[in-house]
């Protein structure tokens, strides 16, 4: 059974930090491209972070460049976003995701929120 479980979101005031993490099951999780989107209200999901099975090719939209890296442990079968200097526009629920086309991968996690206010 594939699962992708979030975690660490929480409220944070601007400025500060967290950091998510990804815990996953049942695929081959070093094999499987890594991503980070988020959806705030009334909004579209939108990719932030993308890492390859490798841990190479990591993409970052401009809004959040400088302040938010991924990363990946293929020996804990977990991917994580370091987010920093966060502002009220980050917030969002935070999902990961594993998608790798040739495989038949395409799994999301549950989500998780990320609240950012003073």
């Amino acid at each position: 059974q594939v699962q992708l479980v979030e975690s660490g979101g929480g409220l944070v005031q601007p400025g500060g930090s967290l950091r998510l993490s990804c815990a996953t099951s049942g695929f081959t999780f070093s094999s499987c491209p890594m991503s980070w989107y988020r959806q705030a209200p009334g909004k579209e999901r939108e990719l932030v972070a993308a890492i390859r099975g490798t841990g190479s090719s990591i993409n970052y939209p401009d809004s959040v460049k400088g302040r938010f890296t991924i990363s990946r442990d293929n020996a804990k079968n977990t991917v994580y976003l370091q987010m920093n200097s966060l502002k009220p526009e980050d917030t969002a629920v935070y999902y990961c995701r594993c998608y790798y086309l040739r495989r038949g991968y395409d799994y999301w996690g549950q989500g998780t929120q990320v609240t950012v206010s003073s």
